[in-house]
């Protein structure tokens, strides 16, 4: 029995485990703990500042990666691999199952929480412009949303996934116990102070900065810090400090719309009877902050490529974007190290470290990953019709197909 709000944490860490991280179901980590201080790790820059050499991409696994939409069960998808590494771009599927549209590049999706990339970068330039500090209690900026037994919870942990909230719970969260039960709730709204109240109303679950647990409202707050600080709606200040400056105008924060204006992928979700009821449209403010962001492969490749290459952070502050916790903190459900930094997390498969964030919505599931050196950068979309951990199918095969180097023993026709 799950609610509708709590899922967003469970999920997050899910394809977290996959490809990096999406809002909510359980899965156990693909991509290895990050590598060791000191390591050799294909992607990054080495001592001597020569990029280390990436495998070449192999289309032939880049397509069999997005082609098999039944595992999972998905109606659509596309990837675009991009960076001075190498480039390919495909899709399979269809964009909207009702005419059988093709999926194309400039179709809009819902990022989920990719979001919070978003959000953290403006929170590191808000702490390089000295507006915020990320080692400030939370408090400081929202005294009227948190209690004073929270005072201890940083800006910093917010944006690392340290803060120790809980789950979000009490009267008037909806259950959510069958596909039926989501499709009546998706037109409800929500304000992100009536969310912070539905944590703020039990104990923290530990000590803020000694372990790590990947939880949506971290990004509510973390949101709502930025409006304390600039006076400004969250994502008016990422329009003016990113959208508009990169040029990213297919990318959006709906607030109350419900609906994906202009050309768009749908989502699917799969009722109890097997049909297939159309989700594209729905409420996105229990997400807000943390993941109601839509958007496209190409803007959100863009965007990643601007970051890694320094156009929205100094060096100083990206650098201080990608610090890992201290190695004693280790993820709360498993154990493992610590794999979120201040906004990203870092994953490593077939000896290729990268850098990024993944997305979960109703219907939709996404993704977008960089090598540190910005040689190879992989954005991803697909529709799952199921939302649980069968997603993880489509991420494993891309997040492979990204990184392994071509067989050159097998056959090609």
């Amino acid at each position: 029995m799950t609610s509708l709000l709590s899922r967003r944490s469970l999920i997050g860490a899910s394809v977290a485990g996959a490809l990096l991280l999406t809002a909510a179901v359980p899965a156990s980590a693909a991509f290895a703990a990050p590598a060791p201080a000191g390591s050799t790790v294909a992607g990054t820059t080495g001592t001597t500042g020569t990029p280390s050499v990436l495998p070449p991409l192999d289309p032939t696994a880049l397509r069999a990666a997005i082609s098999d939409l039944d595992h999972p069960q998905a109606t659509g998808a596309q990837l675009r691999v991009s960076g001075s590494a190498g480039k390919w771009y495909g899709t399979s599927g269809v964009s909207d199952i009702r005419t059988g549209r093709a999926v194309h590049a400039d179709d809009k999706f819902r990022a989920g929480s990719i979001t919070k990339v978003f959000v953290a970068t403006v929170m590191m330039q808000l702490a390089a412009e000295h507006r915020v500090s990320l080692d400030a209690p939370v408090r400081t900026y929202l005294p009227e949303l948190l209690p004073e037994e929270y005072s201890r919870v940083t800006v910093g942990e917010l944006l690392n996934h340290t803060s120790g909230f809980g789950d979000e719970s009490g009267p008037g969260v909806p259950v959510m116990k069958t596909p039926e039960d989501i499709v009546a709730h998706r037109y409800d709204r929500w304000k992100p102070k009536d969310i912070v109240a539905l944590v703020t109303n039990k104990p923290l679950k530990f000590t803020p900065g000694t372990k790590q647990e990947y939880r949506g409202i971290n990004y509510i707050l973390a949101a709502l810090v930025v409006e304390k600080a600039t006076g400004h709606a969250y994502a008016k200040e990422i329009d003016a400090r990113i959208l508009r400056p990169l040029g990213l105008t297919h990318t959006s924060f709906p607030g109350n719309d419900t609906k994906i204006h202009g050309p768009h992928v749908h989502g699917y979700l799969a009722m109890s009877d097997g049909k297939l009821k159309d989700v594209t449209e729905y409420g996105q403010s229990e997400a807000w902050g943390e993941g109601e962001m839509i958007s496209t492969v190409d803007d959100l490749d863009t965007f990643i490529a601007a970051l890694f290459s320094g156009k929205l952070l100094s060096k100083p502050a990206l650098d201080k974007m990608l610090e890992l916790p201290s190695k004693d903190v280790h993820m709360l459900n498993d154990g493992s190290p610590a794999s979120y930094s201040m906004g990203l997390q870092t994953v490593t498969l077939n000896g290729v470290q990268m850098w990024g964030k993944t997305g979960e919505r109703y219907g939709y599931n996404s993704g977008m990953f960089s090598t540190q050196d910005g040689q190879r950068r992989a954005v991803y979309s697909f529709n799952p019709t199921h939302r649980d951990s069968t997603q993880q199918q489509m991420t494993l095969r891309i997040a492979d197909a990204i990184t392994k180097a071509p067989d050159t023993k097998a056959p090609r026709h």
